[in-house]
């Protein structure tokens, strides 16, 4: 296994132009993760290729160091080139088709891989992010309510791109590190979709909030670092 390698993505598309695009997104968020781009034919019409794939998949294995790839689809058929191509590995076991909406799959894919998530956690984080995806969409804020007395501050955001992108990936990662049950304006501190739905923009004003073991340091930390912007 190569030091530091990360779990890599390959995105498979009937269109180039969206293939990159969302390997252009989840790439904001996860700048040392290998994202392929396998889009349109080689002649760059709109369908699917398999050596494109399979050149994708290749490239992608090897930067993860072997230790995996996860492959995201846009259509049907294209699920089908992609699972021709595992069948045709040498390491198909390396390499895992997750079947999942493709752009939130990947954003969600690409922050757990730059977390240090193994193969198996990338996919579990996918299918969560999946799953509540797919739910009929939960009013803005409303996670479960802490439970017992919770340590409060309210933080301004700092970063020019607000709380979206790669400062809400950063935001997640800081968040998750704490034995601590954690809100953002009532949204879930640890879920990247909940914390992005939330569409704060820079200037404007947050509560963080949380109960446990670590609520105070917690609280303090993610304050601050929100407030000095994590784009620096």
């Amino acid at each position: 296994m190569s030091e530091g390698a990360r779990i890599s993505l390959v995105i498979v598309s009937h269109s180039r132009k969206l293939a990159e695009g969302v390997r252009e997104l989840a790439q904001q968020m996860a700048p040392s993760v290998q994202i392929e781009a396998a889009g349109g034919r080689e002649d760059g019409g709109i369908g699917t290729s398999f050596d494109l794939v399979s050149s994708a998949c290749e490239r992608a294995l090897s930067a993860s160091g072997e230790r995996g790839v996860v492959v995201l689809t846009d259509l049907g058929s294209a699920n089908m080139v992609a699972e021709s191509v595992i069948d045709f590995s040498a390491h198909p076991e390396r390499i895992i088709l997750v079947d999942a909406p493709l752009v939130e799959a990947a954003v969600v894919g690409a922050v757990a891989s730059q977390q240090g998530e193994d193969l198996s956690g990338v996919i579990l984080a996918i299918k969560q992010g999946a799953a509540q995806a797919l739910e009929e969409a939960p009013e803005v804020g409303s996670a479960d309510p802490l439970e017992g007395d919770a340590v409060t501050q309210t933080a301004t955001v700092g970063d020019k791109a607000g709380l979206h992108a790669r400062p809400a990936a950063e935001f997640v990662k800081m968040a998750s590190v704490f034995d601590a049950q954690i809100r953002i304006d009532g949204a879930d501190a640890k879920s990247l979709m909940e914390v992005m739905a939330l569409g704060r923009r820079q200037g404007e004003q947050v509560v963080i909030s949380a109960t446990g073991p670590q609520a105070t340091e917690a609280v303090a930390n993610l304050s601050s670092a929100l407030t000095a912007g994590f784009d620096k």
